[in-house]
């Protein structure tokens, strides 16, 4: 199982402000911020569902080629709400919210690309 995982990206303000908007439907907040002169080398921020984070984006030179990072949605309308938050957060469409049926019936996915490029997803594997 996977603990946390993050990415770098290129503008701290806009990429955080960009994931407050676009993980609050589904269940996503800021836990955690902390600045370089605590970390000691870049600022950080987590988010996550309470109490710990487990997505981290930090400022740096964005990592190439951009990464994909799926969250999981309880359901179908999280997802799309998602989407919605994510495109007026400034986010680009990579894959509007539908079935993905390729991957198995009941895959429903939805994809945008972040400030710098990153394939952001949010998925539901549950039956509608």
């Amino acid at each position: 199982m996977i603990d946390h995982t993050g990415i770098l990206v290129s503008d701290f303000a806009k990429s955080k402000a960009f994931y407050l908007q676009a993980l609050a439907p589904i269940g996503y907040t800021l836990l955690l911020e902390l600045p370089a002169a605590v970390t000691g080398h870049t600022d950080v921020a987590g988010f996550g569902e309470a109490p710990k984070p487990d997505f981290w984006i930090s400022r740096g030179a964005p990592n190439k080629p951009p990464i994909h990072i799926a969250f999981r949605a309880t359901s179908r309308a999280m997802v799309d709400a998602f989407y919605q938050a994510a495109m007026a957060a400034g986010g680009a469409d990579n894959g509007p919210p539908g079935l993905r049926p390729h991957y198995h019936p009941n895959y429903y996915g939805a994809f945008v690309l972040d400030p710098d490029g990153h394939n952001i997803e949010a998925v539901c594997h549950d039956a509608a």
